[in-house]
């Protein structure tokens, strides 16, 4: 028997008051919902989100049963689930690329916390969730991304303007590294390291990309944040370790980008937590909490808390990062998490609101 109009209110009602677990808010307050159709004795709602959502529908339905349960308004419940990836502000003087939606810079205020392994397991995640990603290797002294997407040795070809990335795994790529030796020594001062990195942005066709995750190089300095002020950034991720001097600089980085009004998506810990290839114990190696306290001081999200496991450098080492060499183990999940939680914290910032005004030309007569 049709549900009646009064039904199907309720469950609208319901369903917008739903707090949606990565966006943190309410399905009405994203204006998520947006069609429910009766189907047989039960329901089927469209539901649209700001973030890649592939491998999330039977966790969003399970969820969103349970919610209907309680509410008193248990039915049959069915959900087609997409998504669309918007464009999000960047810094006011910039303007977003035309045919990158967001680019996203993954910093560091330090070497050696696993930044573009990070950054690399992100792309990979969004990916896998189905949104359109490239990457950009930022880091002109040491460009990793090359052996960590088995591209080591490969060039990419031009047609006389520009770049054709290299793909791998789904992902668009670049980096200095497909461009030199990789035994020759980059000696550049600053201005020729970002106008390098400038050239590689903009003289590469990356075609339509949802994300572009900029691997930015450690540190503070004047590269850094020379950079900063002229990509178009939406949104910023600061990796650390659980550990006080690692977390001591990345409050560094986290300063950098709001001193160039780039806004921090949130903090990310790796090397969490160890766990033993042999027996699989659990340890807290550099200290636990840390990534949750900045969180908690600065006002931002912690987005992940990755595992320091042998098999992840193996598996980057070997040219197929963790989330596409074990997409089904604990570890993949981790990044798989992360990945979702941040481009959640996107979704919800200010989207991009310059292609709805004309642009205006005055003209003396």
């Amino acid at each position: 028997m049709p549900l009646d109009a009064a039904t199907l209110a309720a469950v609208k009602s319901a369903l917008d008051a739903y707090v949606e677990p990565y966006l943190t808010e309410p399905l009405g307050a994203s204006q998520a919902v947006r069609e429910i159709l009766p189907r047989g004795e039960g329901i089927l709602v469209r539901i649209r989100l700001g973030f890649p959502v592939g491998g999330y529908h039977q966790a969003l339905l399970a969820a969103l049963r349970v919610h209907l349960a309680d509410a008193g308004l248990a039915m049959p419940l069915d959900i087609e689930l997409s998504a669309e990836i918007q464009a999000h502000a960047v810094q006011r003087h910039l303007k977003p690329l035309t045919e990158i939606r967001n680019i996203v810079a993954v910093a560091s205020g330090k070497g050696g916390v696993g930044k573009s392994t990070v950054a690399v397991n992100l792309a990979l995640a969004w990916a896998a969730q189905g949104a359109r990603v490239g990457i950009l290797d930022a880091d002109i002294y040491g460009p990793s991304q090359p052996l960590m997407l088995g591209l080591a040795g490969e060039h990419p070809t031009s047609d006389g303007k520009h770049l054709q990335p290299l793909m791998a795994h789904g992902i668009a790529a670049m980096s200095i590294g497909f461009l030199v030796d990789a035994e020759q020594p980059m000696v550049w001062r600053g201005p020729m390291v970002t106008q390098a990195l400038s050239q590689l942005l903009s003289e590469t066709d990356w075609g339509m990309l949802d994300y572009l995750v900029v691997d930015m190089p450690p540190g503070t300095g004047d590269i850094q944040l020379t950079l900063s002020q002229k990509v178009p950034v939406a949104g910023a991720v600061i990796v650390t370790t659980p550990q006080d001097i690692a977390l001591a600089d990345a409050r560094k980085g986290l300063k950098m980008f709001e001193k160039v009004s780039v806004p921090v998506l949130g903090i990310v810990e790796n090397m969490s937590v160890h766990v033993c290839t042999q027996c699989g114990h659990s340890e807290h190696i550099f200290g636990t909490g840390g990534g949750e306290r900045m969180a908690r001081q600065y006002g931002v999200t912690l987005l992940g808390e990755l595992p320091l496991d042998a098999h992840i450098r193996e598996e980057t080492d070997g040219g197929r990062p963790t989330v596409v060499a074990a997409p089904g183990s604990p570890r993949a999940q981790a990044y798989l998490e992360t990945a979702r939680r941040t481009a959640a914290a996107l979704a919800r910032r200010a989207r991009d609101r310059s292609t709805l005004f004309p642009k205006i030309v005055v003209e003396e007569s």
